[in-house]
């Protein structure tokens, strides 16, 4: 199994961390990208540890960067075009994140060891691939995390999902309406798909945003993350999660 690592930002707080949150980013990027939400993400979270592991291989589609498993780039823009072929795409790559899977969780395992927190003190945050790896480990783990956000991904291999025991995990997407990338139809898709394996969801939808993150979104996910730490959310059903 391959060794993670990556750039890590202390609770902002100066003391010992009380909950750990994961960034997990996407394709062609690295962990230096996703760590730069943490200043953000900490004004609300002053006692959390932020780490953003790198992918395990180089990029296959570009010069620099990272992946978490390969995916083809030769014609993004179809999956906006194709709504069939955009399903088949995403199930194809349920076994490649599956694959993917034991080096991400073995290096999550080793960051709550090194900070004496269990998994229940943990938070997952994905961007693109790094949501689609997120959902896929997130809500397998042993010990759920307190919280998952996704940002511009998609849920991969729902049908699975839908026949497994899962943790309901509160789980908030973010994405813009204008990703001609990961399509915002592939947002729609993951709720649906966490809703009927009993799984609470929120979704939230960036004006004018492309395949990235905007600040609403931040304020959202850092809600979202803060809500869960302090035991707020209350979640009554797949799609139903409230201020309790």
């Amino acid at each position: 199994m391959k060794q993670l690592s990556g750039p890590r930002v202390p609770p902002a707080s100066g003391g010992k961390p009380k909950q750990l949150v994961v960034l997990v980013h996407g394709y062609g990027a690295d962990g230096n990208d996703l760590i730069a939400l943490a200043p953000y993400l900490q004004r609300a979270l002053p006692e959390a540890a932020f780490v953003a592991p790198d992918g395990p291989d180089p990029c296959g589609s570009a010069p620099i960067g990272r992946e978490w498993f390969p995916i083809s780039l030769d014609d993004p823009a179809m999956m906006s075009r194709d709504p069939e072929r955009l399903a088949e795409r995403y199930a194809a790559m349920a076994d490649r994140a599956t694959d993917a899977a034991p080096a991400l969780d073995g290096f999550i395992d080793e960051e709550l060891a090194r900070h004496g927190l269990d998994g229940g003190a943990l938070a997952l945050v994905g961007f693109s691939q790094g949501t689609m790896m997120s959902l896929h480990l997130g809500l397998r783990r042993p010990t759920p995390p307190a919280a998952i956000v996704g940002f511009s991904g998609a849920l991969l291999g729902p049908e699975a999902l839908a026949g497994e025991q899962v943790a309901p995990v509160p789980v908030q997407l973010v994405h813009g309406d204008q990703d001609d990338l990961v399509p915002p139809l592939a947002m729609f898709w993951a709720a649906a798909g966490l809703g009927r394996a009993g799984v609470p969801v929120a979704f939230h939808i960036s004006a004018g945003i492309g395949h990235g993150i905007a600040p609403d979104g931040i304020e959202i996910a850092t809600r979202h993350l803060a809500l869960a730490f302090a035991g707020r959310l209350r979640c009554a059903g797949p799609v139903s999660c409230a201020i309790g």
